[in-house]
């Protein structure tokens, strides 16, 4: 899907986040220099898309939407992400599927023989050691 809106996320003098959206690239490349282009992000539409001096960026926010951050912004926003707690995944546990005893399926572990008494050769001595 096409990246149409560009994002500008700031701080502001007051500690406030300053979201600003641009609606085409020329008026973004008025305010800060483009330094390069984007050529190897794993979200093939942000490959192409301008990177700017003192911007973070580009990053996917929305479907249509391309969000740049300035260093402040992006270490305080990656610092309280890395803080939560990640969501505990809920276990599934089977429920045993009960077989009927009189069934050949429902035996599937072979019939184990009694121990061997003391007085009978151990048939794995070839000495007859015990």
């Amino acid at each position: 899907m096409k990246k149409d809106t560009f994002r500008i996320v700031t701080r502001g003098a007051n500690g406030q986040l300053r979201i600003k959206d641009y609606h085409d690239q020329d008026a973004l490349l008025n305010l800060h220099t483009q330094i390069g282009v984007d050529d190897c992000n794993t979200d093939l539409d942000l490959r192409g898309m301008p990177v700017f001096r003192g911007l973070i960026g580009p990053m996917s926010e929305e479907n249509t939407v391309v969000r740049y951050e300035t260093p402040d912004v992006f270490e305080a926003l990656t610092k309280e992400w890395s803080a939560q707690p990640a969501e505990k995944k809920k276990r599934r546990r089977r429920t045993p599927t009960t077989k009927p005893t009189g069934s050949a399926e429902a035996s599937s572990v072979p019939p184990v023989s009694p121990p061997k008494s003391e007085s009978e050769p151990n048939s794995l001595d070839p000495m007859g050691d015990q």
